[in-house]
C-alpha cells in the first residue's frame, strides 16, 4: 500500500488509525469493498480521502470548532473526509 507524497509512515499509522476509530464507531467508508476497518481506513488514506486538518474552522457562533473527530479532546487532530 503505498502512501500519499508528503505523508511520512508514522504519520499515515496514525491517521489511519484515527479514521478506523471513526469507521468503528459508524462512519461511513469513503471507498468500496467489503474490508475490516483497519484496511479500509489505510485505503481511504493512500487514496487521498483522509488528510489531517491542522487549524480548526469556526462554527456557526465564531467559535473554534473541529469536526469529525475521534474524540472530543481540542488537542486531537482533526481528520477531515473528502
Amino acid at each position: 500500500m503505498e502512501r500519499p507524497f508528503g505523508v511520512g509512515a508514522f504519520q499515515f499509522v496514525v491517521l489511519a488509525s484515527l479514521r478506523a476509530v471513526q469507521l468503528t464507531r459508524g462512519c461511513r467508508p469513503r471507498i468500496d469493498g467489503v474490508h475490516k476497518h483497519t484496511v479500509m481506513a489505510q485505503l481511504e488514506v493512500s487514496q487521498g480521502k483522509v488528510m489531517r486538518d491542522l487549524a480548526p474552522f469556526p462554527d456557526a457562533a465564531g467559535r473554534p470548532a473541529i469536526r469529525d473527530t475521534v474524540a472530543p479532546d481540542p488537542l486531537t487532530p482533526a481528520l477531515v473526509v473528502v
